[in-house]
C-alpha cells in the first residue's frame, strides 16, 4: 500500500484506522472505494429497529382507540336519556341529528375556524351532560327534571343530608367528585370534539360520505317513526330553557292566587268553633306514600300494623277515618307539601316556597292562632335557623337542641320518633290545666336513607333519650349503608315506616283523651327507587279522634274506617285540605247554602 493510501484513510479519535469493510458485500460505490457508512437508524441490523416499529405501532393503536373512545363518548351524551329508568342499551342505539348537524357545520368550515367552533361545540356538549347527569339524579331521587332556575339550593340541602346520613367525611368526599365529573365532562367532550374534527378533517372526502350516509339514515327513519331518529336530547334542551320563562310567568300566577283566600278577613270567633277546647295534633309521617299501603312488599307488614293499631284505638274508644291527598311532590322536598297543606295553596317548588314565606297568607297554624289556640312548632329535625317559623307564626317552636335530646342521632334523624312525641308530651300537654293548643310535628325516623331504625320503648323509659345508647334499643341498622341492595333498602324503608306509625298509634293510646284530635299524614312518597318509576304522588291521611261530635264533622268527607285507606278511599289534591278543613269546623252554613270544595 502506498504512503498517498495512508494519507487518505481517515483515522478514528484513536488514531487507528476503521475495520476495512468485507469485499464481499456490495458498497454501492465503485470497485476500490471506501465504503459508504450506513446510518444506524436504517441499519436493519441495528438493534433499536424492532423497538421504534413497535412503538410505533403502539402509537397507531392508541390513537385508533382514542378517536373511538371520543366518538362513543360524543354519542353518549347526545343519547343517554334524562331519566334513571330510561337507561338501557337500546337507548343508545340512536343517530343524534344533533351530531349531524354539528358534523356537517365543522366539515364546511375552513381549516382555522374548525377548533374555535369545535371547542365550543365540546363545551355544550359538556354542559348538556352535566344537565342529564342532574336530570338522572333528580329522577332517582325527586322523580322529577332538574329545575335550572330554582333547584340549585337543594345542592346545600343534598349536602346537609348527606352529612347527617354519612358524615362529613362523605359528603365532602361526595361534593369532590361531583366537582370533579363536571370539570371532567367538560374537558373530555371538548377533547373529543376537537380529535374527531382533527380525524374528520384528515379523511375529508371519507368523512363527508359518512355524514351524508347518516343523515340519509335519519330521513328514512324520521320519516318511517322508527324511534332512532330521535336523541331527545334538543328536545331537553328547549324545556330546560323554556324553564326560565315559565318561572317568570309562575311567579305572576302564584301572587294572584296567594291574594285569593276566602278565609283571609274570617274572625277567629268564626273559625273552627266545632274544635273549641281540643288539642290539635298534625302530624307528617316522612315518606309515607301510597306505596307503603298498597305495595305487595311493604303492604303485608304495614297494613298490619294500621289494621292493629285500629283495633287497639278501637278499644280505648278512638275511631278513625282516612283517605289520600296528592301532594306536591316526591322523594323529597317535604317542606313543599307542608306549604301547601297548610297555606291552601300549590307549592310544588322553591320559589313558590319563597314567595309565600314573603306573603302574609293565612295557614292552618294562623287560622288556630286567631280562633285562640296555642300553636306550637315541634321541629326535631331542625338543626339550624328555621325562618320559616316566623311566618307560621308558633307561640312556642321546639327545635332539635330546644328538645334536649341526650342520645345518638339515627342516620339523618337526629332524634327516634317516640322521643318527640314523649318530648312533646312533657311540654305541652302534661299539664291537664293547659291551655288547647294546636301542634304541627314532622316525625322523621322513617326519612332517608333508612338505617338505624330505633326499637319502640316503654314510654316511661325513653327520658331524655339516653336509653337510646344502648344496641339493645335499636331494631334495625345495616353494616353497609351505601352498598345495599334495592331489596335491603327496600325492607329499611318498610321497617322504618312502621316504627313511625307505631310511635303515633302508642302515643294516642297511651296519652289520648277526649280532648286529643290527631291529624297525621305522609308529606310524600319515597324515591323511586322504593316506587319504581311513575308511581302516584298520593299519600294517605287519617284523622282520630274520641268524641263523636268531631266524626260527624268528617262523615260528608266519605272518608273510610280505620287508620288505612283502601283502594277506593277519595283522593283530594294536598292544597285542597285547609279550606275544606276550615269550612267542616267551622259555622256550618245553611242547609240550602254549598260548603265550598
Amino acid at each position: 500500500m502506498s504512503l498517498l493510501s495512508r494519507l487518505r484513510r481517515p483515522s478514528t479519535a484513536t488514531g487507528r484506522a476503521p475495520a476495512r469493510a468485507d469485499r464481499s458485500t456490495p458498497t454501492g460505490g465503485p470497485a476500490g472505494d471506501a465504503p459508504t457508512p450506513t446510518p444506524p437508524e436504517a441499519d436493519p441490523t441495528t438493534p433499536q429497529a424492532p423497538a421504534a416499529a413497535g412503538r410505533a405501532r403502539w402509537r397507531t393503536v392508541a390513537v385508533r382507540v382514542t378517536t373511538v373512545l371520543a366518538g362513543m363518548l360524543v354519542l353518549a351524551v347526545l343519547t343517554a336519556p334524562d331519566r334513571l329508568d330510561q337507561v338501557t342499551p337500546v337507548a343508545f342505539l340512536r343517530v343524534p341529528v344533533e351530531g349531524l348537524l354539528a358534523a356537517a357545520l365543522l366539515l364546511a368550515l375552513p381549516g382555522r375556524a374548525r377548533r374555535p367552533v369545535a371547542v365550543s361545540i365540546g363545551v355544550v356538549l359538556g354542559l348538556v351532560a352535566i344537565v342529564k347527569v342532574l336530570d338522572l339524579g333528580m329522577s332517582a331521587s325527586l322523580a322529577r327534571p332538574f329545575d335550572l332556575v330554582l333547584d340549585w339550593v337543594l345542592l346545600d340541602d343534598g349536602y346537609a343530608f348527606l352529612t347527617d346520613s354519612v358524615g362529613t367525611g362523605g359528603a365532602v368526599a361526595a361534593a369532590v367528585g361531583l366537582v370533579a365529573l363536571v370539570v371532567a365532562l367538560l374537558v373530555l367532550t371538548s377533547w373529543s370534539v376537537l380529535r374527531l374534527t382533527r380525524v374528520a378533517a384528515g379523511h375529508h372526502r371519507v368523512a363527508t360520505r359518512v355524514v351524508a350516509g347518516l343523515t340519509a339514515l335519519w330521513v328514512a327513519a324520521a320519516t318511517l317513526g322508527v324511534p332512532v331518529a330521535d336523541s331527545g336530547t334538543a328536545t331537553l334542551v328547549g324545556q330546560h330553557v323554556g324553564q326560565v320563562g315559565a318561572g317568570l310567568r309562575d311567579r305572576r300566577e302564584f301572587t294572584d292566587q296567594v291574594n285569593r283566600d276566602a278565609f283571609r278577613d274570617t274572625p277567629g270567633d268564626q273559625l273552627l268553633t266545632a274544635l273549641r277546647g281540643k288539642d290539635v295534633v298534625l302530624a307528617f309521617v316522612e315518606s309515607y306514600g301510597r306505596d307503603a299501603v298498597e305495595d305487595p312488599e311493604f303492604a303485608g307488614q304495614v297494613g298490619a300494623v294500621l289494621d292493629g293499631g285500629t283495633r287497639r284505638l278501637a278499644a280505648a274508644g278512638f275511631t278513625a277515618r282516612s283517605g289520600f291527598l296528592t301532594s306536591p311532590t316526591a322523594g323529597g322536598g317535604s317542606w313543599l307539601a307542608h306549604d301547601t297543606l297548610l297555606s291552601g295553596l300549590w307549592i310544588n317548588n322553591q320559589q313558590r316556597h319563597d314567595s309565600l314565606l314573603a306573603s302574609d297568607r293565612l295557614t292552618l297554624n294562623g287560622a288556630f292562632r286567631r280562633a285562640g289556640w296555642q300553636t306550637v312548632g315541634v321541629m326535631p329535625a331542625a338543626t339550624s335557623p328555621w325562618p320559616e317559623g316566623a311566618f307560621f307564626g308558633y307561640d312556642r317552636y321546639h327545635d332539635a337542641a330546644g328538645l334536649d335530646y341526650r342520645g345518638p342521632q339515627f342516620s339523618y334523624a337526629p332524634m327516634p320518633d317516640q322521643y318527640t312525641l314523649s318530648a312533646f308530651q312533657r311540654r305541652e300537654r302534661a299539664n291537664p290545666d293547659h291551655a288547647p293548643i294546636m301542634a304541627q310535628i314532622p316525625l322523621v325516623s322513617s326519612h332517608s336513607p333508612w338505617v338505624a331504625i330505633p326499637r319502640m320503648l316503654d314510654w316511661d323509659h325513653v327520658g331524655d333519650g339516653s336509653i337510646y345508647r344502648r344496641p339493645t334499643s335499636v331494631a334495625f341498622n345495616p353494616k353497609n349503608v351505601v352498598g345495599r341492595s334495592t331489596t335491603e333498602v327496600r325492607t329499611g324503608y318498610r321497617r322504618a315506616i312502621e316504627y313511625s306509625l307505631n310511635s303515633l298509634i302508642s302515643y294516642v293510646q297511651t296519652y289520648g283523651d277526649d280532648d286529643l284530635v290527631l291529624v297525621f299524614l305522609g308529606d310524600h312518597q319515597p324515591s323511586p327507587l322504593v316506587t319504581g318509576p311513575n308511581a302516584s304522588r298520593d299519600v294517605p291521611i287519617t284523622v282520630v279522634t274520641r268524641d263523636p261530635a268531631v266524626l260527624a264533622r268528617v262523615g260528608g268527607w266519605g272518608w273510610q274506617e280505620g287508620l288505612r285507606p283502601g283502594p277506593d278511599a277519595p283522593v283530594w289534591p294536598m292544597d285542597t285540605f285547609r279550606d275544606r278543613f276550615l269550612t267542616t269546623f267551622g259555622p256550618q252554613p245553611p242547609a240550602h247554602v254549598a260548603a265550598p270544595r
